[in-house]
C-alpha cells in the first residue's frame, strides 16, 4: 500500500515539461499551460484529479492504495478483489497458491490428515478434492495385506503399485504365499503358482496334500 504524495520542484517542472510537450490545443495545437495540482506515486507523475481508484475512481490523493497491474486502487476496492483462501476463509493479501481448482495461502496448502504443508511437494486428492500427502493418501485408501495387514503402496521411488488379487483377497506381491508352507507363489499359471482349495490360497503340494 502506499499513498500519494506532493511533489518536489523538480518533478514539478518535469510535469509541467511532460504537460507542455504532450497536451496540446485542439484547435491550435498550441501548449496548454495548467497549473493543475501534481501527485507522484508508483514512481509516476499524475494530476491530483486523475490520481483516482482504477475501479470506482475514488480521488486517492492523501490516502492508503495499492498498486494493481501498475493502476492505484482503494483499500476497499483492493480488498474486495482479493482471493479467500479455502481452507481459512481469510483474504489472500499475498501469493496466492491456486491447486485442485481453489485459492489458498501457501501456508494453508496442507495434507488432510497429517497437515504437513504441500506446496511444492506432490499431492493426491479423494473423491472430494482434498489433499493427502502421497504417504497418507496411500495409507488412508490403499487397499489391506490380508497377510500382514499393511496397506499396499508404491515402493519407495516408484509411483506405481504392485498388487495381487487371488480369491478376492489382495496381497503385497511379497506376501504372496502359500497359506499352509509359506512357500512364495508365482503369480504366473504355472506349477509355482495358487493352486486354491476350499477358500486357501496353496502351493500345488499343499493342494495336493489337502485334496488326497
Amino acid at each position: 500500500p502506499g499513498g500519494g504524495v506532493p511533489l518536489n520542484m523538480r518533478e514539478v517542472e518535469e510535469l509541467e515539461r511532460m504537460t507542455k510537450d504532450f497536451i496540446k490545443d485542439m484547435d491550435t495545437h498550441a501548449p496548454v499551460i495548467t497549473s493543475t495540482p501534481t501527485v507522484r506515486a508508483m514512481n509516476k507523475l499524475f494530476h491530483s484529479n486523475c490520481f483516482c481508484c482504477m475501479s470506482c475512481r475514488r480521488p486517492l490523493q492523501g490516502m492508503q492504495f495499492y498498486d494493481k497491474d501498475g493502476s492505484p486502487e482503494c483499500e476497499d476496492c483492493y480488498m474486495n478483489s482479493l482471493a479467500v483462501c479455502s481452507r481459512c476463509g481469510e483474504k489472500i493479501t499475498d501469493r496466492v497458491l491456486k491447486a485442485v481448482g481453489q485459492c489458498f495461502h501457501a501456508h494453508c496448502f496442507r495434507c488432510s490428515t497429517c497437515s504437513c504443508m504441500l506446496e511444492g511437494a506432490p499431492f493426491i486428492t479423494d473423491d472430494n478434492n482434498n489433499p493427502y500427502c502421497v504417504q497418507d493418501y496411500h495409507r488412508r485408501f490403499s487397499p489391506l495385506c490380508v497377510s500382514c495387514n499393511e496397506p499396499i503402496i508404491p515402493a519407495p521411488g516408484s509411483e506405481e503399485t504392485v498388487r495381487v488379487v487371488a480369491l478376492d483377497k489382495n496381497f503385497h506381491l511379497k506376501c504372496y504365499r502359500c497359506e499352509d508352507c509359506a512357500r512364495p507363489l508365482s503369480i504366473e499359471a504355472d506349477e509355482n503358482g495358487c493352486y486354491p482349495l476350499d477358500g486357501r490360497i496353496l502351493c500345488m503340494k499343499c493342494h495336493t496334500k489337502r485334496a488326497k
